[in-house]
């Protein structure tokens, strides 16, 4: 492998307050994608997993221009996406007759994956 395949940059977000299953839903429309069409992409879709992906992309892509001076957005693409489940808060959910329910509250870790474009193939 060449050393331009090679440079990847990353960002996360942990502990985000929203369910993975809502954020991959918004995930695997964006995946793979150059930066300036996920971006755009992301602007006009109105999930909260959007506006949350958003930050983490432009995040990632904002390491790989500060490490890279060479760079510029049109360069880049969304390599990998990954939305990986967090811890779970627990509360109580009063029911009828003096019962109670668990309420979890899902929790999520966001990864971006930023790459420079090598070639046509990707």
């Amino acid at each position: 492998m060449e050393m331009a395949e090679k440079k990847a940059y990353r960002a996360h977000a942990k502990y985000v307050l929203i369910s993975p299953s809502k954020i991959r839903r918004v995930a695997n429309e964006v995946r793979r994608k150059p930066y300036s069409e996920v971006m755009a992409i992301l602007d006009h879709l109105p999930h909260k997993g959007a506006k949350l992906l958003k930050k983490v992309v432009h995040s990632a892509a904002s390491n790989a221009l500060y490490q890279d001076k060479n760079l510029d957005e049109d360069m880049l693409y969304v390599n990998e996406l990954y939305i990986d489940e967090g811890p779970r808060m627990k509360r109580i959910w009063r029911r009828g007759r003096g019962r109670a329910d668990i309420l979890q509250k899902r929790m999520s870790h966001i990864t971006a994956v930023v790459g420079e474009k090598t070639g046509r193939g990707e």
